[in-house]
Formats: structure tokens, C-alpha cells, sequence
């Protein structure tokens, strides 16, 4: 009987590794995984990576809001930009201080490119009007004149954010705040690829970590500063060769 039950159970790891192993692997080959753990680690290999989906390079997907001066802003104001991008609302009493705090770094070093700019897309909208986003950017002393505090339709920012980033937000009324959200910066080049440095196993790390990681001797708001630098340059040599 006990063995049965082992060769019973041999044949049944067989049969999972057969059928489940390369669908993990194909997930691990095709789709965006975001690991927080992997910016713990990162290569110092200067160029870039393209994050992928499916094989291929991911860009920025098409939208269009409504800024803090109550102007349409779309993917396309961003032609030519190097930019970061995050998702937050101005009521959030925990991580998005720290991330605008961090952002406002960006904005006094680069905020003076007209290369440069910052998508702040707010994941409150019913709230955060453009009069309200406004007061928000005024009380952050923002520099750039091409960073934009953005809301548009519920459905189209979580599309935006859950699809088109993959950075995850909901409402969540349990929540300090009412809504949940991750606290990544993403950095999209000047063709609108969303681009990152690699981890010690040479994949991308995706995003940036908008917050301190504690223990981490390197911060992710030193590497996207070193990193737009480092996007800069690759631009400027494509255009050079």
C-alpha cells in the first residue's frame, strides 16, 4: 500500500512539472513581474532595459487629462521627454508624501530641461480637480513647468494605472486614505518606452521604488536620478551614430 501511494505520488509530480512548468516559465518569459526585492540589488550595466510584455518592448499607452491648470495633457505632450511617472491622490496620508517629497528631488535637479518632465496621476479624480491639484502643486513649490498633476475619468486612470503601467491601485475604503496604491516611479524615454537598470541577474527591475527601502545602502530615487541621466546619453549617442 505505502508503495502505492509513492509511486502514486511520483507519477503526480511528473504530470505538474509537465503541464505547469512551462507555463511558468513562459509567465516568466513573456509577462512584466514586478519583485520589490529586485531593486535591492542592481547592475551597473549603463544601459538600459526595455521592459517587455509578450516579448516586446512596452510603451506608454495613449491618454489624455486634464492638469492642474485645468489644460488637456496627453501622452503625446510627452514627445521628446525623458519622464517619471507616478500614481497618488493629494489626501494620502502615508506613502505619497514621501514620494512627491522624493519627485520634488527630480524636479529641482532636472526641472529646468525642457527635455524633462513628471506625469502625476492621481487615483482620486471624484476628489482631486484640477483647482485642488493646483493648491497641491503650489504647497510642493513645483519647479518644472512640464510637470503635470493629472485627473480624467475613474475608469480611464485605473485602466491607465492596473493596464497600462501595471502598477497597481483600488479603493479600498479599510485603508488609511480609502485607496491603496504602489509606490513606484516608472521612467519613460523620449519615445515613450518604459525603460530600467537591471538587477544582479541582468532582468529589469521595472520600477523604481518612490520610498526608502530600509536597508538598502541605494535608494531608488539615486538610481532613477543616475538612470534619466544614463537615458539621456543613450538618446543623445543614437542621434550621434
Amino acid at each position: 500500500m505505502k508503495k502505492n501511494l509513492t509511486i502514486a505520488s511520483f507519477i503526480i509530480i511528473i504530470v505538474f512539472g509537465f503541464i505547469f512548468l512551462p507555463k511558468i516559465y513562459n509567465r516568466l518569459k513573456n509577462e512584466t513581474v514586478i519583485d520589490s526585492s529586485r531593486t535591492k540589488e542592481v547592475s551597473n550595466d549603463s544601459k538600459l532595459a526595455y521592459v517587455k510584455l509578450n516579448g516586446e518592448a512596452r510603451r506608454v499607452p495613449d491618454f489624455i487629462f486634464k492638469n492642474q491648470d485645468n489644460l488637456y495633457v496627453s501622452n503625446e505632450d510627452y514627445n521628446g521627454k525623458i519622464y517619471v511617472a507616478e500614481f497618488f491622490f493629494t489626501t494620502c496620508p502615508s506613502i505619497c508624501i514621501e514620494m512627491n517629497q522624493n519627485m520634488r528631488i527630480l524636479d529641482e535637479e532636472f526641472g529646468d530641461r525642457s527635455d524633462f518632465g513628471i506625469a502625476s496621476f492621481t487615483i482620486d479624480p471624484i476628489n482631486d480637480t484640477p483647482v485642488v491639484l493646483k493648491e497641491y502643486a503650489e504647497r510642493l513649490k513645483v519647479k518644472s513647468k512640464n510637470w503635470h498633476f493629472l485627473t480624467g475619468a475613474v475608469d480611464s486612470v485605473y485602466e491607465l494605472s492596473n493596464s497600462g503601467f501595471n502598477i497597481f491601485s483600488g479603493v479600498n475604503p479599510a485603508v488609511a486614505g480609502g485607496f491603496e496604491h504602489q509606490g513606484f516611479f516608472a521612467l519613460i524615454d523620449k519615445n515613450g518606452y518604459i525603460r530600467s537598470r537591471r538587477d544582479s541577474n541582468g532582468n529589469p527591475i521595472v520600477y523604481y521604488l518612490g520610498i526608502t527601502s530600509v536597508g538598502n545602502k541605494f535608494q531608488g530615487i539615486d538610481m532613477i536620478k543616475e538612470d534619466i541621466k544614463t537615458v539621456s546619453y543613450t538618446h543623445l549617442r543614437a542621434h550621434e551614430t
